[in-house]
């Protein structure tokens, strides 16, 4: 009987797959064993990616249907690129939306009703001639990921219809083939009844995003293939079982083979399956089998070999088995016996080019970076990622929880607040068939890949019956791993749907709360330290709690890659877009853009952070050697190398390289051996300790540093009289100026602008706008998530409007002393007096003293700013580096000599916001190329520096990087302290009081400067 598709299933929550073939495993296969051992092409299967003849409908109302019969004409339409979104190829226009649906305040709908007055449409057509190594043999068509209904037909007709966009959908074209060119029709709605079980936290485009090709099969194929790789509770025994399900042509096989291969090559064990009415099972035991995990990522390689009833060989299945037992013991998540801390991130599949349509270079460039910055997990937030990610993940070594395709934000969560009245799916039992789908085919898929140790019903669906029978579903198909489902912490209820306590950005304390209250279930952080902008502030609060609860077993960073989208300016200049730019309305404008990487795939400077406190290897030195701290639960140090090297004032003095062993879950001690009487000379000294990779690896080259830690100390002595002081002073006061002149240069006060307005070294002018006190940094996303403008706002106003109320002159013996008090615009009498002592060589020795006052909100910073030319541009630092970093986000930090320029401090974030400070600043150089300019230093204590080409207003009123002004100055600010960055979240979760500027303390700090 035909089936007659109609456009009515788009909202029919019953119809969700018509004619698609059931889900099953990713594997690859083969005609020949050489073929299968070499991963050579596969010669059935053909590609379809490419282009792609196109027609844009705005609605189903406007589209052409009935483009898909072989009489019409098709050559005139657009092209489109296949793998793509249709709205990064110039039809239709992309959409950020957070929580709402993309509909909302346009469609008074509720589901399973879905827009038709804007529900664009891509009619698909590409032509085709059947391969020949596929003549004459059954041929299919699979579809990786489409978003988000499709309609299929072939040569006019019919072939199937599908929901789900990141999991494949395949269907049969055998029946409708015919000789020469055949005609493939793809229509694509972007909303569907899917669509309001798609409300993540992305871009909503539409579109075949993923890979198409044809395959074919053997005459014997294998369907699907259930591989589990078991082992007893000693972990001495492992077990390897398989389940075959099998399409024949012809008839059955006379022999199933299997072979199982350790990493080297060396056979292992071989066996004959067996054959029995449930169908082909096999088992091979393997006595003390190596084990695999994110740190010893080992790989067995089993053969399937499939023989006809003439005994000749049709087919080959390659499949990589890996041998790990997960569990949770006495209430702790355990891989292989031992407790586990995932250190993980959410992932995004994007590109900024691209979309969520990511190649694999792209995954390649991102499994590489998660390991070269020690990060061990990932969650697929919030949808099946392509399969070749799983692979990279088995292969490289990471945590994976696999999380299905389901969100349904904006059905429960209205302004933050929770009201469910109409969630969905909840307790609808209409609902359970179309979710439970969606479970099958990811688990149907991606069941066989040793990476996963969990399985995620969705994310931030509320909870309710039919996502409590999709884990239930997990547990009765796949006992082996665990479930994961956040919602349950909305309706606990429904307690029972995961099998551990898993939070969104729940502070530090109140997890802390959780773990002493003798919970239940295992704690996970499925999202915290939420990287929106310039953020990541605290993360060590999170870290800390792992070795003081065995039940906190880490968290997952929101979120790894910003989702912004290249865009042109109005001068075709690119710039990175975010939500709001290409007119979409409503949208959720800058709340995209969380990663730790950039969009074009560049580290943000948040990562210094990341690597460093994801550290399984920890290194604590001091004066005489170091403790190192290995945190691995299954490895050793015997891969790296220590490096120790010794810095006097930053300068390397000495370096040297040892071998050391420590074990697993243990700690070991190295004295260092260093020259006698090295550190005699009085100074600054500093212990840089570090592993670096001994060998090449698959994701970093030899001499990679995965871990360090660092010792600092002084060595008083008697100091040299400093030549400052030597040399004399003419000062001339004047009615408007004060002016202080040494051997070649003059330094001027000015009364009436009440500041100093002039630096000039031999001639050259260092001061293009005088100095001023500072209250307010350019605001950053969690700023404005906190209300800071609306909080501290008279900060801002203090900085741009002052009164100088006090001018004070002092000489003294090689010195003289200018001071300007200042009033600020608030109720209450603050003053701000900052003083500048000019010695006769030339150097200013600045000093910022605040007087606190109560009833004042926290400070955003203490400090002081001034211009100098835009010339002077090259930096060299003695500080806290290399990346910038803020008093709650310097862990990861390391004190050494650093270059850059200015125009490095603007760091990528999206919408421009402070950036490039630097805590711990001995000592920074601003030079032109020549090498001439100044240095600034602390005097007692180190401070915060910010050399940048725009100050805080600049940065503040600009809401992309192209809107920031020409650079005519470089902008130097230096601090006593600036608040911290914060990060729990960006929607109103404050900095740690301990990193906070309370106005109602005394504060002061002061630096010089000097000419170089």
């Amino acid at each position: 009987m035909t089936t007659i598709p109609t456009i009515n299933w788009l909202s029919d929550l019953k119809v969700f797959a018509v004619n698609r073939l059931p889900a099953h495993s990713d594997h690859h296969y083969y005609e020949t064993m050489e073929e299968a051992r070499s991963a050579a092409s596969m010669k059935m299967r053909h590609d379809l990616n490419g282009n792609w003849k196109f027609n844009y409908s705005v609605n189903p109302d406007s589209r052409p249907d009935q483009f898909y019969q072989l009489n019409y004409n098709c050559s005139g339409w657009e092209n489109i690129s296949v793998p793509g979104h249709i709205q990064l190829q110039g039809f239709g226009k992309p959409q950020y939306v957070n929580t709402m649906y993309p509909w909302d305040g346009h469609n008074d709908i509720r589901p399973p009703e879905i827009p038709m007055d804007y529900n664009p449409v891509g009619s698909y057509v590409r032509m085709f001639n059947v391969p020949d190594p596929m003549q004459n043999k059954p041929l299919y068509i699979s579809f990786q990921g489409v978003e988000s209904a499709f309609y299929v037909w072939l040569n006019g007709e019919f072939i199937g219809y599908s929901e789900d966009s990141f999991t494949p959908a395949e269907f049969e074209l055998t029946p409708f083939l015919t000789e020469g060119e055949n005609k493939l029709a793809i229509e694509v709605f972007q909303r569907s009844t899917g669509s309001w079980l798609e409300d993540q936290d992305f871009w909503r485009f539409s579109g075949i995003f993923r890979d198409v090709y044809l395959f074919t099969v053997p005459e014997i194929h294998v369907y699907d293939a259930n591989v589990r790789a078991e082992l007893d509770s000693t972990l001495s025994k492992g077990s390897l079982q398989v389940d075959l399900k099998l399409l024949t042509a012809v008839s059955a096989p006379t022999k199933i083979v299997a072979e199982l291969y350790d990493a080297h090559g060396g056979l292992v064990a071989a066996t004959d399956a067996r054959h029995d009415d449930e169908g082909w099972t096999l088992s091979i035991d393997v006595d003390g089998p190596e084990l695999w995990s994110a740190e010893i990522p080992y790989l067995y390689k089993l053969y399937l070999k499939i023989f006809n009833q003439f005994g000749n060989l049709v087919e080959v299945i390659p499949q990589k088995v890996g041998f790990r037992r997960f569990e949770i013991i006495d209430k702790i998540m355990r891989l292989n016996g031992e407790r586990i801390v995932f250190r993980g991130v959410n992932r995004h599949e994007f590109n900024c080019r691209r979309g969520r349509a990511i190649t694999k270079e792209d995954m390649l460039w991102d499994i590489k970076t998660l390991k070269r910055n020690n990060i061990n997990a990932v969650r697929t937030s919030h949808y099946p990622n392509q399969s070749y990610w799983y692979e990279l993940c088995d292969e490289y070594g990471v945590y994976v929880i696999d999380e299905m395709n389901l969100e349904t934000h904006g059905s429960w969560q209205k302004m933050g607040a929770v009201e469910p009245s109409w969630n969905i799916p909840g307790n609808k039992p209409e609902w359970q068939n179309i979710v439970t789908d969606r479970a099958i085919s990811m688990f149907e898929r991606d069941k066989n890949h040793p990476s996963i140790l969990i399985w995620s019903c969705g994310n931030e669906s509320y909870a309710g019956e039919v996502i409590r029978n999709v884990s239930r579903y997990f547990k009765s198909v796949d006992p082996s791993r665990l479930v994961h489902y956040e919602g349950v912490f909305h309706a606990r209820a429904y307690n029972d749907t995961s099998d551990m306590e898993s939070r969104m950005y729940a502070k530090p304390a109140d997890i802390e709360k959780y773990l002493s209250e003798n919970p239940d279930k295992p704690y996970i952080s499925c999202e915290y330290m939420h990287a929106m902008g310039n953020s990541l502030g605290g993360m060590y609060k999170y870290t800390d709690l792992e070795q003081k609860y065995p039940m906190y077993q880490g968290g997952f960073i929101w979120d790894y890659i910003d989702q912004s989208i290249i865009k042109q300016d109005r001068y075709g200049k690119e710039f990175l877009a975010y939500g709001g730019d290409f007119d979409d309305r409503p949208t959720d404008y800058g709340f995209c853009t969380n990663g730790i990487v950039y969009a074009n795939r560049e580290l943000s400077p948040k990562m210094q952070e990341v690597k460093y406190l994801y550290q399984n290897l920890k290194l604590v030195p001091d004066q005489t050697g170091v403790t190192i701290i290995n945190d691995n639960l299954f490895t050793d140090t015997t891969d790296y190398d220590l490096e120790y090297t010794l810095f006097l004032e930053g300068e390397e003095i000495y370096r040297n390289l040892v071998h050391v062993v420590v074990a697993p879950q243990s700690s070991g001690h190295v004295e260092f051996v260093v020259p006698a009487d090295i550190m005699n000379v009085p100074g600054e000294y500093c212990i840089h300790t570090a592993f670096k990779l001994k060998e090449n690896k698959l994701w970093a080259d030899v001499g990679y540093e995965i871990a360090f830690g660092q010792f600092v100390f002084k060595v008083n002595g008697i100091q040299e009289e400093a030549a400052a002081t030597i040399g004399d002073l003419r000062v001339v006061e004047g009615d408007v100026n004060i002016g202080v002149h040494g051997r070649d240069f003059t330094i001027l006060f000015s009364k009436q602008v009440g500041s100093l307005v002039s630096l000039n070294y031999a001639g050259r002018e260092m001061i293009a706008l005088p100095p001023a006190p500072l209250f307010w940094r350019a605001t950053t996303d969690n700023d404005r998530g906190y209300s800071q403008g609306f909080r501290s706002g008279i900060w801002y106003a203090a900085s741009l409007a002052r009164q100088c109320v006090g001018i004070d002159l002092e000489e003294g013996v090689g010195q003289v002393c200018v001071s300007f008090t200042y009033s600020l615009p608030m109720n209450t009498d603050v003053k701000v007096k900052i003083s500048y002592t000019v010695f006769a060589d030339g150097s200013v020795r600045v000093k910022s003293v605040y007087h606190g006052a109560t009833n004042l909100p926290q400070m955003p910073i203490f400090a002081v700013t001034f211009k100098v030319p835009a010339d002077y541009d090259q930096l060299e630092w003695y500080a806290l580096g290399p990346e910038e970093n803020y008093s709650d986000r310097s862990k990861g930090a390391r004190l050494g000599i650093f270059r850059n320029q200015v125009s490095d401090n603007v760091s990528g974030y999206v919408m421009p916001q402070e950036s490039g400070s630097r805590t711990g600043v001995r000592r920074v150089n601003l030079t032109n190329r020549e090498g001439q300019g100044m240095k600034i230093s602390s005097v007692t204590e180190p401070v915060e520096c910010n050399l940048s080409p725009y100050t805080a207003f600049e940065l503040e009123n600009a809401n992309h990087h192209y809107e920031l002004p020409n650079v005519h100055y470089t902008v130097v600010t230096v601090a006593g302290k600036q608040m911290g960055v914060g990060g729990d979240d960006s929607w109103g979760a404050p900095v740690h009081d301990e990193h906070l500027i309370h106005a109602d303390q005394e504060m002061e700090f002061e630096f010089m400067i000097h000419r170089v």
